[in-house]
């Protein structure tokens, strides 16, 4: 797909464009319930802004774009961004071993750096994944407690030859902020980014600068919609714990964009995919995905956390930026697939979605099962009359529809899979593609 032209491309005059995206969004959210909040910026300018369904299905609070939103994972972004400040500064380098900064953590025999934790490619396991987070979800922890929850768990691989998604690296990088520069991650995301661009509505949770509208989060249990479950935001902290609206992501977009904050080489080590020790791109920088979309560049990231779901997405050769933040964490559509479908469509190619298919339960039960995603979790599958149903331990029951014999798709998400079959017609794995990865989970039990 060719490049944009900038004569073609959208302007804040451009009704066709903003009517197309609104178009677009209207039929995922309702009116009564949990919504979103939506921003496009191109070259800068903003050319959609809106929002969608209740920001407080309790008190029936209509959402509107200056609505503050809980950013679940998206907060890394900034967090990496204030170790490249530090290192800048001399402070820290990239290739120092994280004891250097925490001298009681355990490294297990191995050298864990601090671009190991940017990467998730530290082989530490993320805290949550494990077993009794969610139970745990409410309790108010220091930071030392939450890294004495995981820093004795055995490594999953050695730090450089794998990577996995990792909360408990970017908690570890919010200490290290801590230890550095003498203050508290809080206050250094809020000195060194927020008040210097002008984001006066983002916050660390608990520490906003002035009074505003704060979305409320939901879940989906029992057919409806409910408050979400409390937590401590102590136990996300510099990995999920960063507060903001749409406006104020545009102004980190222009930062981003324009190379402020730190330098033109470290923003873009943050945008390279790091190499792990056997030569491959994991996909993924200093808190940024790094992948396409549409063969386009694109520099991503979503985030998921207790009643908020959010996703926001740059194309940087089309100078092209989508936010889209939603305040529910179950039964709604994914924000991802929002904004994968806006910027497809800004830069003329648009997605085109799986058709669903029917097959018989014969065949549907060829799938069912359970298939290992790591040491610590599996994915079942089963068959409910015509509907196969999938679950990932810790998860939520999803539905899955079917889009070939062997191809199916989650609705309302970019996730999709296929079974693959061994040579004697067996299914042997299922093969996911979400988020831009591709993960091979072989069969166990049928």
């Amino acid at each position: 797909m060719s490049k944009m032209s900038m004569t073609n491309a959208p302007t804040a005059l451009d009704k066709g464009f903003a009517a197309s995206i609104d178009a677009t969004i209207v039929p995922f959210y309702k009116a009564d319930e949990p919504g979103a909040t939506v921003i496009v910026t191109l070259d800068g300018k903003t050319v959609f802004r809106q929002a969608y369904g209740m920001a407080n299905i309790t008190k029936q609070e209509p959402m509107t774009p200056e609505a503050t939103l809980r950013l679940g994972s998206i907060s890394k972004q900034f967090t990496a961004v204030c170790i490249l400040m530090l290192f800048e500064e001399g402070k820290l380098r990239l290739s120092d071993e994280i004891m250097r900064f925490l001298p009681d953590y355990p490294a297990q025999g191995r050298q864990i750096t601090v671009e190991h934790l940017l990467t998730h490619s530290s082989g530490i396991v993320s805290f949550t994944s494990k077993e009794d987070f969610d139970a745990n979800i409410a309790r108010e922890l220091t930071v030392t407690d939450m890294i004495d929850s995981f820093k004795n768990d055995p490594l999953e691989f050695a730090p450089g030859t794998a990577f996995n998604y990792n909360n408990s690296g970017y908690f570890l990088l919010g200490a290290i902020i801590e230890t550095v520069s003498g203050r508290s991650y809080a206050r250094f995301v809020e000195q060194r980014i927020f008040v210097p661009l002008g984001m006066n509505r983002s916050y660390y949770e608990g520490h906003e600068l002035s009074p505003q509208q704060v979305a409320a989060g939901h879940t989906h249990r029992d057919g409806v919609f409910v408050p979400c479950d409390p937590m401590s935001i102590s136990q996300v902290y510099a990995a999920g714990a960063l507060v903001s609206n749409v406006n104020d992501m545009a102004r980190w977009e222009n930062a981003v964009a324009s190379g402020k904050l730190i330098s033109a080489a470290n923003w873009n080590k943050a945008f390279t995919s790091y190499r792990l020790a056997d030569g491959s791109a994991c996909g993924y920088g200093y808190g940024w995905e790094v992948g396409t979309l549409q063969q386009r560049p694109m520099l991503a990231h979503s985030g998921g956390i207790n009643g908020f779901m959010t996703c926001a997405l740059r194309l940087p050769e089309d100078k092209l930026f989508v936010a889209v933040l939603s305040n529910a964490d179950f039964g709604i559509v994914d924000p991802e697939y929002i904004a994968h479908k806006i910027g497809a469509m800004a830069i003329g190619a648009p997605l085109v979605d799986f058709e669903e298919i029917k097959l018989d339960a014969e065949v549907l039960d060829t799938y069912v099962g359970v298939y290992t995603v790591n040491a610590s979790e599996q994915r079942t599958f089963w068959r409910d009359g015509g509907q196969l149903l999938m679950l990932r331990t810790g998860g939520d029951v999803t539905p899955v529809h079917p889009y070939s014999a062997n191809g199916f798709f989650i609705k309302h998400t970019l996730v999709h899979m296929e079974f693959v079959r061994d040579t004697v017609g067996a299914v042997a794995k299922v093969v996911l593609h979400q988020h831009g990865e591709v993960n091979e989970n072989p069969r166990v039990t049928a």
